[in-house]
């Protein structure tokens, strides 16, 4: 027989039987466990200990993963640069510049006879030239575009493939407990489990404390799962472990657990779906032709409403699980239609819409008034008859009008915004910020709050018992208590190391005169520090008292505020052991250790004397109170503080158990505030920003905290409140939070402390609801537990705590702080508003652009009946030139300065009236140079005139010589769009930004090419040496004019200059307008011509900028809430107990099937389910209530 390290090769149980085990709910898991000889027999069958794991060699983990598979579950496919370059022609523009050339080019080998309307022989010569140079540039656009969108996907899969290998998860392998990366876990491994755990695999529970489970995302119910040996065995992948700790044997891993066979079930029946859909399609046009052929030929008008017959099952199954109620549209718009936009979305939103509009009139006027004038010059004045030769100026007079919707969008920002981000995104990894969603990024240079948790963000979360008080003494200097009696000494070690999680550890480093290594929740870490420098060992203690031998475990919440472990006695009957937050479990306590260990009575007035005399001096000096206590059960004869049973306690009465305890000791815990944040909250308020204290612990440790950040000082006029005075403040009679309630409150409002998870929520949201000031506060919040969860999504940006933060924190945020420290949050602000102005930047040099190519292709329309910029040269202004710029102007690096001015809040306009001063002042600056080149150049510069010249006449040195001065004129703006809040010097840090100044050189030197060498392609001729020195006097002119400009005082500019102001309530109905492209089925919606023409022609910009991308750009820890939610609920489908190979073989087979197992999953379990609930926490919303991991003990 093969073996494999010495054991079989062949395990005792096969892939199917683990499926089918996999496969079954509630009551019948357990059933068919005991069928396999339950959980322990379950181990032996996978060569695996309950207690001591896997001996985790090579080959043991190599073959398992053989047999049952990888823990990971392949993503989708990329897509192809080929298909990219695809999804680029699609821009209708672009479309119509390509129809239009490629008529320009057969029209130019199109020959007339010999008329008196032209140059015959030279047309034939030249005239394809620009048809080719227009086909070359909308494919250099295209590729350039394809290739951005290529690497950008490459980036976001390599950083989230980075995210994926870093994230580990604790199993015991070889008798120790060890973590590993994810996609090592094999079936057979035991995994450790505890609260914010976000499950990795599939497993059966072998031990488990006061375990409870949020399977929300696989079934839709938010209330909690209780998990234990004798209700609910089965532990699902990608569900959240809220309370409690336990242990479990992995029975499927990868595509073979629950997530793996949704995510395989959702991908075959969407790329399934995609494919139906296209082909019902193409079936309804023949359907619809052929019934227009049919009621031309009986004479009948066919009725536009008359509704298709369809073929689509995934409708009709849709239509009757729902009761004849078709949801598909409901459900496409409650998931795309209803996404928040960040602040500058919101911004950009409205402006690219209005910038559409005001397009694609400009370049309808453009072409009707070119048309116009062509035709009443050359038919009526002129009296010449049609001829087919001036069908060019036609198609001439098309390309020159959808040049100028080209210009007039701004088909830069796009990419602007996503260089921006992912350059920001990029830097801010190595400044410990690691970015989930990217429009996180620009929404925290706008923050105006932030709430901050104060263990481990403030603090150094490196916590020392400094001080105790113990048997009536106050050990101030040094926490060991030397005089206390051995038996008491010995109840504290034991109740420390037993009730404590058992995965934390402090571990002694190999390298000497360093501080012992903190594993786990870091202030058991220090009550277990204690047991050392009491010369003790915790891990004795363990030894003798395993977890599986726990009677009970009421394991820590943000309700309790404490934790406590039942054991069993050797003499008979149990011992409860807790701890937690002083003030809490000192109200529970009867008794308590006076002098030489003897027993006292703990009367209310001992208990106030102790807190005035112990616990608020530990807290004046900013240390954590902890409280140990203890009760003893015994059958027989009890002492006074003990309580004599004759059965077994009833341990779902946690009020009882956890009663008239006996006080072991009070501890004072230090955690030092981080030496770097004082000054990093002094940065944030001088750049505006307020930030607010929101802990779980004391008022007095909370206040002294405050005191050494900076957060309050002794003079301030601010309010510090505990959760219960802070939530009568806000609420009104019937409990109900009133926002005029909030708004007394918030503003004054520094800390919040003994607060709840629905506390930190509520006042996050009253300041974002508020409207007491003129720009509206965005609020930052970090969070580190489960049910910070709320607080997190609802935050403008929310900070999840990479080294303590739990996987549902994770999960919910948009930033992860990978050294949980605050300095970082303000590096956050500063790369946030580095990207909000370097968008700002650009849209102040793109918009000049604009404006001045729209004008003069307008003007030159009007009055000389061509365009004084022609098409290819337009697009080397628009789509080459803003491609480099937006790189340059991106790229610039954060400055101190950034923190030195105020946030611009919600509601501030995107173009400030400095910015509208410099685009307006340099567009009058540029148009007048134009315009004089134009009508008087020939004068000016002693060259023949270029206006009037025929359509296939050579290029002109006159208006080569207009073009050169544009681009120029356009350089050196650039130089000017570095500074958008009025600074003079403008060349200040430009060497700091290779990449700025190398693309203004290569610009600079493609220029020069272009015009020596670019010849008919692009419509120039060569220059002579004065003919360049004055085209670089008018550019250079740019950065004289922009200080006269800046001299201008922005104060007396009236407000209506300044444009761009956007919330996102001010945008649904034109965001609507704009993403719901498609109804659910498909089909086109009813519009304009101009809505479709504008709708398409912005395609990039709402695709990158308005939200689609860039909201989408989710990165999963490790799975996408955004994108399983909804969809992952199929799993609902399996709660009844079916075969899921089954199921997932005939969605596969039929997309209708998947459709009925969706609308299935939208339903709730019945209540006779065999699933026992939990109560739920009463948050305020569905999301995962959190244990507050800064009071967890």
């Amino acid at each position: 027989m093969a073996t494999i390290d010495g054991r079989p090769a062949l395990y005792g149980i096969s892939l199917k039987q683990l499926e089918d085990l996999n496969a079954a709910r509630g009551r019948d898991a357990i059933s068919k466990l005991e069928e396999y000889g339950g959980v322990t027999e379950l181990c032996r069958k996978l060569y695996t200990s309950p207690t001591e794991g896997l001996p985790g060699t090579e080959k043991d983990i190599a073959h398992r993963r053989d047999t049952f598979g990888s823990n990971h579950i392949p993503p989708k496919p990329p897509k192809t640069f080929l298909s990219l370059v695809w999804e680029a022609l699609q821009d209708m523009t672009l479309i119509i510049l390509q129809i239009a050339a490629l008529i320009s080019l057969v029209l130019s080998f199109y020959k007339p006879p010999k008329t008196e309307v032209g140059n015959i022989d030279e047309e034939g010569d030249h005239g394809w030239i620009e048809g080719v140079a227009i086909l070359v540039s909308v494919i250099v656009v295209v590729i350039v575009t394809a290739f951005n969108d290529y690497t950008k996907e490459r980036q976001f899969r390599g950083l989230q493939s980075r995210i994926e290998g870093e994230q580990k998860f604790t199993v015991i392998r070889g008798g120790e407990s060890t973590q590993i990366p994810v996609r090592e876990i094999v079936v057979g491994d035991i995994c450790q489990v505890k609260y914010g755990d976000l499950l990795q695999a599939d497993g059966i529970i072998i031990q488990s404390n006061d375990l409870k489970v949020d399977e929300s995302s696989l079934t839709g119910e938010s209330d909690h799962v209780k998990k234990g040996e004798g209700s609910d065995v089965l532990m699902l992948s990608g569900t959240h472990v809220m309370e409690g700790s336990g242990r479990m044997v992995v029975t499927a891993v990868g595509i073979l657990s629950q997530a793996g066979i949704i995510f395989r079930l959702l991908g075959a029946t969407v790329d399934q779906h995609e494919e139906e859909a296209k082909k019902r399609k193409k079936e309804a046009k023949k359907q619809a032709k052929k019934r227009k052929d049919k009621d031309v030929e009986e004479g009948i008008v066919a009725n536009s409403h008359t509704p298709l017959p369809t073929t689509d099952g995934m409708n009709n199954v849709g239509h009757e699980a729902n009761g004849g109620k078709d949801t598909t549209k409901e459900e496409e718009r409650v998931s795309h239609g209803n996404k928040e936009k960040s602040v500058l979305q919101a911004k950009l939103t409205k402006l690219a819409i209005q910038i559409g509009y005001a397009g694609s009139a400009i370049a309808l006027l453009t072409v009707i008034i070119l048309i116009v004038r062509f035709c009443i010059q050359t038919f009526l004045i002129e009296g010449k008859p049609w001829d087919p030769y001036y069908s060019n100026h036609f198609v001439k007079f098309l390309i020159i009008g959808v040049t100028v919707l080209v210009v007039a969008v701004p088909e830069g920002l796009p990419l602007a915004v996503t260089l921006s981000l992912a350059y920001s995104v990029k830097k801010m990894m190595k400044d410990n910020n690691l970015v989930r969603h990217l429009d996180a990024c620009e929404t925290m240079g706008n923050a105006t709050a932030i709430c901050s948790d104060k263990t481990g963000t403030l603090t150094t979360n490196r916590m020392t018992v400094v001080q105790s008080y113990v048997c009536g003494d106050y050990y101030k200097t040094s926490p060991v208590p030397h005089s206390a009696p051995a038996q008491i000494v010995d109840l504290i070690v034991d109740g420390i190391s037993i009730n404590s999680a058992y995965t934390t550890l402090v571990m002694l480093s190999d390298k000497p005169g360093e501080l012992p290594k903190q594993i786990g929740n870091k202030t058991e870490c220090s009550l277990l520090g204690f047991v050392l420098e009491m010369k003790r060992s915790y891990q004795e203690v363990r030894d003798k008292h395993p977890e599986e031998t726990f009677h009970k475990v009421y394991t820590f919440n943000s309700t309790r505020k404490s934790m406590s472990t039942v054991i069993r006695l050797e003499s008979g009957g149990y011992r409860v052991y807790t701890k937690g937050a002083s003030e809490m479990v000192m109200k529970r306590c009867s008794f308590t250790y006076g002098q030489g260990g003897k027993l006292e009575p703990f009367p209310i007035a001992m208990q106030d004397r102790l807190v005035k005399n112990i616990i608020e001096p530990m807290a004046s000096e900013g240390l954590r109170t902890i409280c140990l206590a203890y009760r003893d059960f015994v059958p027989g004869k009890a002492e006074i503080n003990q309580v004599r049973i004759d059965s077994e306690p009833n341990w779902d009465d946690e009020n009882f158990i956890v009663d008239n305890m006996t006080c072991l000791c009070i501890v004072g815990i230090e955690d030092p505030v981080r030496p770097e944040v004082p000054e990093a909250i002094r940065m944030c308020q001088r750049a505006g920003i307020t930030v607010r204290m929101v802990t779980g612990d004391n008022i007095n440790t909370a206040r002294s905290i405050a005191m050494k950040c900076g957060i309050v000082t002794k003079d301030q006029d601010c309010l510090i409140l505990e959760g219960k005075d802070f939530n009568k403040a806000v609420r009104d009679q019937n409990g109900e939070v009133q926002q005029d309630l909030l708004d007394k409150v918030w503003p004054r409002l520094k800390v919040l402390a003994r607060s709840s998870p629905t506390d930190k929520y509520t006042l996050v949201k009253g300041i974002i609801d508020s409207k007491l000031t003129d720009n509206r506060e965005v609020v930052a919040v970090t969070g580190d537990g489960t049910n910070d969860g709320p607080a997190l999504k609802k935050a403008d940006v929310g900070f999840a705590m990479g080294i303590a933060g739990t996987d549902v924190a994770k999960e919910a945020s948009d930033i992860i702080l990978t050294d949980d420290n605050f300095t970082s949050i303000v590096k956050a602000v500063m790369w946030g508003r580095n990207v909000y102005d370097s968008i700002a930047k650009f849209l102040q040099f793109q918009l000049t652009v604009n404006v001045v190519a729209v004008v003069v292709a307008f003007v030159g329309a009007c009055f000389i009946q061509d365009s004084p910029l022609k098409a290819v040269q337009m697009l080397w202004v628009n789509l080459i030139m803003d491609t480099l710029a937006s790189l340059a102007l991106s790229t610039e690096m954060p400055t101190a300065d950034l923190l030195t001015r105020k946030p611009y809040g919600r509601t501030k306009p995107l173009i400030s009236r400095t910015m509208m001063k410099n685009i307006l002042g340099q567009a009058v600056y540029q148009m007048t140079i134009i315009f004089c080149l134009l009508f008087l150049g020939e004068h000016l510069l002693r060259i023949d005139s270029g206006r009037g010249a025929d359509i296939h006449d050579p290029p002109s040195q006159h208006f080569t010589v207009i073009f050169n001065t544009f681009v120029m004129m356009t350089l050196f703006n650039e130089i000017n769009a570095r500074k958008i809040h009025g600074q003079r010097n403008v060349f200040e840090g430009i060497f700091s930004n290779m990449i700025f100044y190398g693309i203004w050189i290569i610009t600079f030197v493609s220029q020069i090419l272009i015009i020596q060498y670019g010849g008919l392609a692009f419509a120039t001729t060569p220059l002579t040496l004065e003919q360049w020195g004055w085209c670089v006097f008018f550019g250079f002119g740019t950065l004289v004019w922009g200080q006269l400009v800046t001299t201008i005082p922005t104060k007396k500019l009236p407000k209506v200059l300044s444009y761009g102001r956007g919330h996102p309530t001010d945008v649904v109905a034109l965001q609507n307008l704009v993403e719901d492209k498609f109804d659910g089925d498909g089909s086109d919606k009813k519009r304009t011509a101009g809505q479709i023409l504008w709708i398409r022609g912005l395609t990039r910009l709402q695709t990158q900028v308005i939200g689609g991308e860039l909201q989408e750009r989710l990165i999963p820890v490790p799975y996408s809430k955004n994108t399983t939610d909804q969809a992952i609920r199929v799993v609902n489908a399996f709660r009844s107990g079916g075969d899921s190979a089954y199921l997932e073989l005939a969605a596969q087979k039929n997309p209708a099937v998947a459709a009925h197992f969706l609308r299935q999953a939208s339903k709730r379990l019945p209540s006779q389910s065999s699933i026992e609930y939990a109560d739920a926490d009463p948050l305020p919303e569905i999301l995962p209530s959190r244990s507050h991991t800064e009071t967890a003990v």
